[in-house]
Protein backbone atom coordinates (compact mmCIF):
# COMPACT_ATOMS: atom_id res chain seq x y z
CA UNK A 1 0.00 0.00 0.00
CA UNK A 2 1.54 3.54 -0.79
CA UNK A 3 2.62 5.77 2.03
CA UNK A 4 -0.23 8.46 3.04
CA UNK A 5 1.11 12.31 1.34
CA UNK A 6 1.02 15.02 3.72
CA UNK A 7 0.81 19.31 2.82
CA UNK A 8 2.21 20.83 5.32
CA UNK A 9 1.83 25.02 5.61
CA UNK A 10 3.65 27.31 7.95
CA UNK A 11 2.67 30.75 7.48
CA UNK A 12 2.53 34.12 9.19
CA UNK A 13 0.33 36.07 8.09
CA UNK A 14 0.27 39.87 7.13
CA UNK A 15 -0.43 42.52 10.31
CA UNK A 16 -3.70 43.76 8.68
CA UNK A 17 -5.07 40.49 7.54
CA UNK A 18 -8.46 38.72 9.27
CA UNK A 19 -7.19 35.30 9.87
CA UNK A 20 -10.29 34.00 10.84
CA UNK A 21 -11.59 35.01 7.57
CA UNK A 22 -8.64 33.00 6.67
CA UNK A 23 -9.31 30.00 8.14
CA UNK A 24 -13.39 30.03 7.00
CA UNK A 25 -11.99 30.04 3.48
CA UNK A 26 -9.61 26.93 4.23
CA UNK A 27 -12.10 25.07 5.80
CA UNK A 28 -14.72 25.42 2.96
CA UNK A 29 -12.08 24.06 0.57
CA UNK A 30 -11.29 21.15 2.49
CA UNK A 31 -14.76 20.40 3.45
CA UNK A 32 -15.86 20.09 -1.06
CA UNK A 33 -12.32 18.49 -1.79
CA UNK A 34 -12.75 14.45 -1.40
CA UNK A 35 -9.35 13.84 -2.34
CA UNK A 36 -8.55 15.55 1.44
CA UNK A 37 -8.28 12.95 4.02
CA UNK A 38 -7.57 14.97 7.48
CA UNK A 39 -6.66 18.28 7.67
CA UNK A 40 -5.32 20.05 11.51
CA UNK A 41 -4.54 23.22 11.44
CA UNK A 42 -2.85 25.57 14.55
CA UNK A 43 -1.55 28.48 16.33
CA UNK A 44 2.09 28.34 17.88
CA UNK A 45 1.40 29.52 21.54
CA UNK A 46 4.87 27.71 22.59
CA UNK A 47 7.66 28.28 20.91
CA UNK A 48 9.63 31.44 21.65
CA UNK A 49 10.15 33.66 18.90
CA UNK A 50 13.53 33.05 17.59
CA UNK A 51 12.64 29.66 16.75
CA UNK A 52 9.49 29.97 15.17
CA UNK A 53 11.22 32.88 13.13
CA UNK A 54 7.97 34.19 13.13
CA UNK A 55 5.53 31.70 11.80
CA UNK A 56 2.43 31.71 13.89
CA UNK A 57 0.14 28.92 12.27
CA UNK A 58 0.58 25.76 10.95
CA UNK A 59 -1.78 23.61 8.02
CA UNK A 60 -1.63 20.11 7.98
CA UNK A 61 -3.44 18.27 5.23
CA UNK A 62 -3.19 14.37 4.96
CA UNK A 63 -4.58 12.45 1.19
CA UNK A 64 -4.03 8.54 0.42
CA UNK A 65 -1.48 9.10 -1.86
CA UNK A 66 0.88 11.69 -3.98
CA UNK A 67 -1.88 11.18 -6.35
CA UNK A 68 -4.57 12.39 -4.26
CA UNK A 69 -2.36 15.58 -3.35
CA UNK A 70 -1.63 16.41 -6.92
CA UNK A 71 -5.24 16.40 -8.21
CA UNK A 72 -5.80 18.68 -5.09
CA UNK A 73 -3.00 20.81 -6.07
CA UNK A 74 -4.46 20.80 -9.23
CA UNK A 75 -8.25 21.66 -8.80
CA UNK A 76 -9.76 24.95 -9.37
CA UNK A 77 -10.96 25.68 -6.60
CA UNK A 78 -7.55 25.31 -4.76
CA UNK A 79 -6.04 27.48 -7.45
CA UNK A 80 -8.49 29.66 -7.04
CA UNK A 81 -7.86 29.99 -3.13
CA UNK A 82 -4.37 29.68 -2.71
CA UNK A 83 -4.66 33.01 -5.08
CA UNK A 84 -6.43 34.34 -2.24
CA UNK A 85 -4.42 33.12 0.57
CA UNK A 86 -0.73 34.25 -0.64
CA UNK A 87 -2.41 37.92 -0.70
CA UNK A 88 -2.90 37.05 3.00
CA UNK A 89 0.59 35.88 4.08
CA UNK A 90 4.05 37.71 4.70
CA UNK A 91 6.00 34.10 4.48
CA UNK A 92 5.38 30.93 3.87
CA UNK A 93 6.83 27.21 4.58
CA UNK A 94 5.75 24.57 2.24
CA UNK A 95 6.46 20.97 2.67
CA UNK A 96 4.85 17.94 1.11
CA UNK A 97 6.01 14.40 1.42
CA UNK A 98 5.19 10.95 1.80
CA UNK A 99 4.39 9.85 5.54
CA UNK A 100 6.51 7.37 7.11
CA UNK A 101 5.22 5.58 9.88
CA UNK A 102 7.35 4.41 13.03
CA UNK A 103 5.51 1.60 15.42
CA UNK A 104 6.50 1.88 18.91
CA UNK A 105 8.02 -0.83 20.48
CA UNK A 106 6.31 -4.12 21.82
CA UNK A 107 5.45 -3.36 24.99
Amino acid sequence: MAAEFKHLVLVKFKDDVVVEDVLKGMEKLVSEMDSVKSFVWGQDVESHEMLRQGFTHAFLMTFNSKDDFTAFAAHPNHVEFSTTFSTAIEKAVLLDFPAVTVKPPAA
